[in-house]
């Protein structure tokens, strides 16, 4: 990943340099050396190989702004073997989906979806500076820039998501638009730096819910706005749902809130305008096992026998979206 990593380093000095971000630049080359340590990650060596044997290919036009994010172009069937054998080496894919010259990359999750149920809440990300905070292989970070963001920057400490994002880019070529393999305790404190800050199925693999939402707050630029998506329970105010184990099959799940108490939360720690957009049920059809993410999935998550409830017999994955400006 050297090569990578010097391109990543080059290209974010040059345009970083007298910015708010500016401050960011002395730490990074250590967080992306650490990042994409092939002696912390075994895989990384292979996924590297991957992306290498990606053939050249160069696209005729690039789409950001529909479902299927991605490229289209001539592709003989030789391309198109090489392609996906390339690709799939890269399994499995969590957040799409991608098209690329007309290969379907059928993701786990209909991110999409989600970008519906949001985008109406978004101020125009025109002339913005964005952060997309475990962004996974950068699905929405894409959507952002197609929705006309200045600049995109997708942070997630997954080498493997990182490699995907550069699979991506190896065809749309967009200079805007960076996936870094940091988290978000990683960024400088209180570098106040962004316009728009998206946060999405983050907050309950936190054990401090209030600690990230203050680190989310210190990102953005006074006025800048917030996006929050993550799981809820059902209820009122001070309603939080602390499973004693797991929740649907994941050991990392801390808390629950109820969508009016992270308002209240999300007021407590100085945000403004805070508003609740969208409570959705996360159905089989948004989130399912396809032939590019092979594993379990939600199916497996849920009862057998009552998909209201997950596999420990707690209430079924629901999410919501919030908004809110920083002070």
């Amino acid at each position: 990943m050297d090569k990578f990593i010097a391109q990543d380093l080059q290209q974010l000095q040059e345009r970083w340099a007298n910015t708010p971000l500016e401050p960011w630049l002395a730490e990074l080359p250590t967080q992306l050396a650490q990042g994409f340590s092939s002696a912390r990650y075994g895989d990384i060596p292979r996924w590297s190989q991957a992306l290498l044997s990606l053939p050249k290919i160069q696209a005729e036009a690039v789409n950001l702004s529909s479902e299927r994010v991605g490229c289209t172009g001539p592709l003989s069937e030789s391309q198109r073997d090489q392609l996906t054998t390339g690709l799939q080496a890269l399994h499995p894919w969590r957040k799409g989906p991608f098209e690329l010259f007309g290969l379907h990359i059928d993701t786990e999750w209909r991110s999409n979806w989600k970008w519906n149920r949001l985008e109406g809440a978004l101020k125009d990300l025109s002339q913005r500076r964005v952060l997309d905070v475990g962004c996974g292989s950068g699905y929405h970070s894409w959507r952002m820039l197609g929705a006309g963001a200045e600049e995109v920057v997708g942070i997630d400490p997954s080498p493997l998501f990182n490699v995907q994002f550069r699979a991506i880019q190896h065809y749309l070529q967009q200079p805007s638009i960076n996936v870094l393999p940091v988290t978000l305790e990683q960024i400088p404190p209180k570098l106040r730096a962004f316009d728009t800050v998206f946060s999405m199925g983050i907050l309950y693999h936190r054990r401090s819910p209030f600690d990230h939402l203050i680190d989310l707050r210190n990102t953005l630029q006074s006025g800048g706005q917030l996006i929050l998506e993550t799981l809820v329970i059902e209820g009122g105010p001070n309603t939080v749902f602390i499973p004693p184990d797991r929740y649907a099959k994941m050991g990392n799940v801390w808390c629950l809130p109820s969508p009016v108490t992270l308002h209240g939360w999300l007021e407590k720690v100085g945000f403004q305008n805070v508003q609740i957009v969208d409570i959705n049920t996360t159905s089989l059809e948004e989130q399912r096992t396809t032939p590019w993410m092979t594993f379990h999935s939600l199916e497996q998550f849920l009862d057998g026998d009552n998909k209201k409830l997950t596999a420990e017999g707690h209430p079924a994955p629901v999410r919501a979206i919030l908004t809110a400006d920083a002070p």
